[in-house]
């Protein structure tokens, strides 16, 4: 099994509803097996091996997809039950591409702090086609001791909201977030995304928020505050392959790592070294990779580059040197291209050092850069660097991918060897936003980190498969960010 995905974390809770969707593609051909493991986090590591396992199931998608509910008892293995829990799952189609974006402030609200005022949340339910009501969002948890916030813009995908459906009812719920998870009830009122589109150009649309008891209890009781509805907006999200159908081009360049810790290539348990069947660990990791990427970009010109060499004819250590020896002109033809320049120049280098990675993020970058200032989604990069794993310039090289994170730019880092990779690991910024070293966030995730290793053995798609998988939601979040639509091709081409 490999993660897909994981819902946000809900603290102090036995019961809990979780509000992130997790979005699979559905294959009918397929039997697609899922497993959903439920944990109990009390650390803040990402990984989930330190962590207690409150049970789990395993079932198809198939089976999650046919049933309207589908809720099945906890298991600690198969066949033996964790404790009463239950789990269940409701899935739907999304065919819908568009996205309701909501800014939302609230006045006076009841105060239910014994010290200090409320930390109020919101929390939007549909009702769904038996009656009953669905989680579909939960705003940023807690704005702290203030009656009268101002939460954070945010988006829920059409779909999710209402299933596109203007008129159904929608029930909001504010409540007074605390931390041994006991919220308590503020108010609540429903609503539909016909009113909610009401607000907007500086004329909020305004409710109510009651709570039931004090309603039903006192006869002098207005309301237990107001929650305002600034502006609410329907835009359409692109997908990867709206972009690439209107014509963007992602440009493939390649880096591979040429320093003295691989070893001497003529040597047989160097990293360089091509086995008599004429294949090393880097010669797969190109193939494995570019053979995917090649298909969408049109000319099949690639720029390739080594680092951390010695080059002839001066014997200098070149952090950016052309694999075909051709400065001006570093392109090479397709995938095998690239392959032919990498055989051919091993003879002709020493492998040297140090291990900088921040020369050739920076190259890329510049050609990205320049490509933006286009101001449309017609270009987007894509630099593969593989590498033995030891790395010199890590802060160069943290700063050369928060400067990229800006541009329509990803990295793939392919490790090769059997190296300790805690610094690639710590460049990919899965375990939390990676920052310059003056603390500049990365203004999206960008970096991908593969090891090699983990694929010795298996098919050699699977490979490609893991290293590419971010790329379209990377370059999505690029181009969502900027605003872009996808360039539409002129004229529609005759296939």
């Amino acid at each position: 099994f490999v993660q897909l995905d994981r819902t946000e974390r809900i603290k102090n809770c036995q019961n809990p509803e979780f509000c992130k969707k997790l979005v699979v593609d559905y294959y009918f051909e397929k039997v697609q097996k899922l497993k959903f493991g439920v944990y109990d986090i009390d650390n803040k590591s990402f990984d989930l091996n330190d962590d207690d396992y409150l049970g789990g199931v395993e079932c198809t998608l198939g089976q999650v997809v046919s049933s309207s509910v589908f809720t099945r008892p906890l298991e600690l293995k198969q066949g033996k039950p964790a404790g009463k829990g239950t789990i269940t799952i409701s899935a739907e189609e999304i065919k819908d591409t568009r996205h309701v974006y909501l800014e939302i402030e609230a006045q006076n609200l009841d105060k239910k702090d014994f010290l200090g005022k409320s930390d109020p949340f919101l929390e939007f339910y549909k009702q769904s086609d038996a009656g009953t009501w669905q989680l579909v969002y939960r705003s940023e948890v807690v704005i702290k001791n203030n009656l009268n916030p101002c939460w954070r813009k945010f988006s829920v995908p059409l779909q999710t909201f209402c299933g596109g459906d203007f008129n159904k009812p929608i029930k909001v719920q504010c409540a007074d977030h605390d931390s041994d998870g006991s919220h308590d009830l503020i108010g609540t009122f429903e609503t539909s995304l016909t009113e909610l589109q009401r607000a907007g150009d500086g004329s909020p649309v305004e409710f109510e928020c009651i709570h039931p008891e004090k309603k039903q209890k006192k006869k002098s009781y207005k309301n237990s505050g107001i929650i305002r509805i600034k502006s609410c907006k329907i835009v359409t999200e692109y997908s990867f392959l709206d972009y690439i159908m209107g014509g963007c081009q992602i440009n493939f360049t390649v880096g591979v790592d040429f320093t003295g810790s691989n070893g001497d290539p003529r040597s047989p348990d160097s990293l360089h070294y091509i086995s008599p069947d004429g294949i090393n660990e880097y010669l797969v990791a190109i193939w494995s990779v570019g053979s995917v990427v090649q298909d969408y970009d049109t000319d099949k010109l690639f720029p390739a580059f080594g680092f951390g060499a010695q080059v002839p004819p001066s014997w200098q250590v070149s952090h950016e040197f052309a694999l075909n020896f051709n400065p001006s002109n570093p392109y090479c033809q397709g995938i095998q291209g690239i392959v032919d320049a990498y055989r051919q120049i091993l003879p002709q280098i020493r492998l040297y050092g140090p291990t900088n990675f921040s020369p050739i993020i920076n190259h890329v970058a510049r050609f990205a850069a320049h490509s933006a200032q286009q101001g449309t989604a017609s270009q987007y990069f894509v630099l593969l660097i593989i590498t033995d794993g030891e790395i010199t310039d890590l802060d160069q090289t943290r700063q050369a991918i928060v400067n990229a994170s800006k541009l329509p730019m990803s990295i793939i880092i392919v490790g090769v060897g059997e190296a300790d990779f805690k610094a690639m690991e710590f460049l990919d910024g899965d375990n939390g936003v990676l920052k310059s070293l003056t603390g500049e966030p990365a203004a999206r995730d960008i970096v991908q980190f593969v090891p090699f290793r983990q694929f010795k053995n298996a098919p050699r798609e699977a490979l490609s498969q893991m290293v590419l998988a971010e790329v379209p939601k990377q370059l999505v979040s690029y181009y969502k960010w900027q605003g872009w639509p996808p360039v539409k091709p002129l004229e529609v081409k005759q296939l």
